[in-house]
């Protein structure tokens, strides 16, 4: 077979998985798709010194990927959602916006995943969260490596240790340490978002009712009673439906005429896309919601502001007509 055609054949089944783990190492979009891009390049490059004698080849594809990660979380600063970086807000100031590389950033479902086995996509799912995601940025890198690499993707032990360029003790000493540091920040658990489920379904459409009604009461009615919600680029977020309820009725007319539509799942969890209209009544992209539900209840809300350019990613169009009848 042509080398470039092996290659090929050999190389790009690979490039779905490296997506799932360089997001769960980086926990930002952009990022995630330069990293598998130069892993990828490298791999292509590196394919003649490519030996099955010393490594699978998933293995050795995952060793360079976890070079490539290791060297974009060189002195970056930890990514977070905004309750990771203060307590709950007690006003209705904002604040001052902070940086994109401040924040754990959501990714299409459709990128993540290419598995057809039910059980396997709920737990595949659950480690893409971004609240999960979230809590892996507690963890160093290399131990943030070794921990997805054995408990999320399978690899042995001595797979692990090859992939991070360490022993077999030290990269079990590794994944010991970071089990413990995620214990202490592991979110509660969340459901899986099931298209077919019609309990979800209905609490995602009775969501959208009531936001788009301004029903404030009924919204709170929807919210699990330690429910948060937040809105990055800003550390400042809500706490219980009270505080939520009384930050609706505050701001009722910013969000007049809003629209809500729902998207495709991203980072295992439902996803809404926000619209408002402009000076001539057109509807524009404004936010990108990601749920979480527990327990037929709206446990978390992130709320991505200026995320429009992004919305195709979510199969959410940029000139909604359908919602303006």
């Amino acid at each position: 077979m042509h080398g470039s055609t092996f290659a090929e054949t050999a190389l790009e089944p690979l490039r779905g998985p490296l997506t799932g783990y360089c997001y769960r190492m980086l926990g930002a979009a952009g990022e995630v798709d330069d990293a598998v891009q130069e892993t990828m390049l490298r791999a292509y490059r590196k394919l003649d010194r490519y030996d099955p004698d010393r490594a699978g080849l998933s293995t050795w594809v995952h060793t360079i990927a976890t070079n490539v990660c290791l060297d974009l979380l060189r002195g970056a600063r930890r990514r977070a959602l905004p309750w990771d970086l203060g307590p709950a807000a007690t006003d209705g100031v904002l604040g001052t916006p902070l940086a994109p590389t401040h924040w754990v950033e959501p990714m299409a479902d459709s990128r993540l995943f290419h598995v057809a086995d039910p059980a396997e996509l709920s737990a595949r799912r659950e480690s893409v969260r971004l609240a999960f995601v979230a809590a892996l940025q507690w963890l160093p890198p290399r131990q943030r490596a070794v921990l997805v690499l054995r408990d999320v993707l399978g690899f042995s032990a001595a797979e692990a240790a090859q992939i991070v360029d360490s022993s077999v003790a030290s990269a079990n000493s590794a994944l010991q340490r970071a089990r413990a540091t995620l214990a202490e920040h592991r979110p509660a658990p969340a459901d899986v978002p099931d298209p077919t489920d019609t309990t979800q379904q209905e609490l995602l459409r009775a969501y959208v009712d009531a936001f788009e009604a301004h029903d404030v009461e009924r919204l709170i009615g929807l919210l699990a009673e330690d429910v948060r919600s937040g809105m990055p680029p800003f550390a400042w977020w809500l706490h219980g439906p009270a505080s939520i309820g009384a930050a609706m009725t505050a701001g009722a007319d910013a969000c007049a005429d809003h629209r809500l539509l729902p998207g495709a799942p991203a980072s295992g969890c439902p996803t809404l896309g926000q619209y408002r209209p402009d000076p001539d009544g057109m509807l524009r992209p404004f936010a990108l919601l990601v749920l979480e539900l527990r327990g037929n209840r709206v446990a978390e809300i992130v709320t991505f502001l200026g995320w429009g350019e992004r919305f195709a990613e979510y199969g959410l169009p940029q000139h909604p007509e359908s919602l303006l009848s």
